[in-house]
C-alpha cells in the first residue's frame, strides 16, 4: 500500500519560506506505527494525518519525526489549505487531541490563507531553576531577560516556555547544543517548542522556537506557539484586548515566514497565515510506502 504525502509550506506565501508540513488527507488505513513511518521519512517538523470523520469534524492528529505530538498549528494551517483547495472551503472543524480546532480558508491576491482559533488559554510559572537551566542552555545571561514581560509557561494546546530578550544581539546570537536541548525538553515533558522573543514594536516580536528533532533544531513558524503567546501576553496585560500582534519567524533558519496573532478577552487565540504548496515546485513528490 502507498500512501499520497502532500507538502505545504506555512505561514509563507513561498515554497521556500516559513514552515514545511506533510499532509495525509487519507490516512484512515493507516497504524500508528506507519503514521510515525511516515513523519520519521518525510522529516519535517510535524506531518498531518487526517484519520476519518466524526460528523462535520475532519479527525487530525499530528507527528514529528520522534513521536506524536498534542497539537502542531502550522500543520493544521497547512492541511485546512490542502483542503480547500480539493473543495472544503470556509469554516472547517478538527478534532485533534486537543479538542475541536475550528479553521476559516480564504482566497485573496496573495494566495489562500487559514485562521485556526486555539483551545482556551492557560499561564503557568516557571521555576527559578528552571528559568536559570534555560538560561545556561541557551548561553545567556538572566540579564538578557526582558524587564517588563517575565518568563512564564504558556498553554494553547500545547505548554511552550516563553524567555523574552531585550537585547537584539543577544536574540539573534544565542546558540545551543539540540541535543542538551532535546534531553531537557523531554525530561520537563515539554512536546512542542521552547519560545524566545524578541520585541520589534508595540504590535510586533520575533519568535526562535527550538525544536531539535532528526534533522531540525529551530521551527521556522510555529502556531501552537503564537497561539500560547497571544495567551501569554493577554494574562500578563501586555497587550489591549482584543488586539493584533504580528509575529516574524523563521529568519535564522532561511525560512522567513509570518504569523498574525488575534487575541480577543477571553476564550481562544486565532492564528492566521498563509500557506503553498510545495509539490508545485516538487512535481516529483508524492507516495510512501509506510510498510516497507
Amino acid at each position: 500500500m502507498t500512501t499520497e504525502i502532500l507538502r505545504y509550506a506555512a505561514f509563507t506565501d513561498r515554497p521556500d519560506g516559513g514552515n514545511p508540513a506533510g499532509v495525509v488527507l487519507d490516512a484512515s488505513a493507516l497504524t500508528d506505527a506507519e503514521m510515525q513511518a511516515i513523519a520519521a521519512e518525510v522529516d519535517f517538523a510535524e506531518t498531518a494525518f487526517v484519520t476519518g470523520r466524526d460528523g462535520d469534524a475532519y479527525r487530525l492528529r499530528y507527528f514529528s519525526p520522534i513521536a506524536e505530538v498534542p497539537f502542531c498549528g502550522h500543520a493544521t494551517v497547512a492541511t485546512a489549505v490542502a483542503l480547500a483547495e480539493r473543495g472544503v472551503g470556509g469554516g472547517i472543524r478538527f478534532a485533534t487531541p486537543v479538542g475541536d480546532i475550528l479553521i476559516e480558508t480564504t482566497t485573496g491576491a496573495a494566495g489562500p490563507r487559514a485562521a485556526f482559533t486555539s483551545v482556551d488559554t492557560d499561564l503557568a510559572d516557571l521555576p527559578e531553576a528552571t528559568v536559570d537551566r534555560l538560561l545556561d542552555l541557551l548561553g545567556l545571561d538572566a540579564s538578557a531577560l526582558s524587564t517588563t514581560l517575565p518568563p512564564r509557561l504558556a498553554f494553547a494546546g500545547n505548554w511552550h516556555p516563553v524567555l523574552v530578550l531585550d537585547d537584539a544581539a543577544a536574540f539573534d546570537g544565542f546558540a545551543f547544543d539540540a541535543a542538551d536541548v532535546r534531553a531537557y525538553m523531554d525530561e520537563q515533558g515539554w512536546p512542542a517548542t521552547i519560545t524566545v522573543l524578541h520585541r520589534l514594536g508595540e504590535a510586533r516580536f520575533e519568535a526562535r522556537n527550538l525544536f531539535p528533532v532528526g534533522r531540525i533544531t529551530e521551527d521556522p513558524a510555529t502556531g501552537s506557539a503564537a497561539a500560547s503567546v497571544g495567551g501569554y501576553l493577554r494574562a500578563l496585560g501586555a497587550v489591549d484586548v482584543p488586539g493584533r500582534v504580528v509575529i516574524e519567524q523563521g529568519r535564522h533558519v532561511g525560512r522567513p515566514g509570518e504569523l498574525t496573532v488575534d487575541i480577543p478577552a477571553a476564550g481562544g487565540i486565532t492564528v492566521s497565515g498563509g500557506a503553498v504548496s510545495i509539490d508545485h515546485a516538487r512535481p516529483e513528490s508524492g507516495r510512501i510506502d509506510p510498510t516497507r
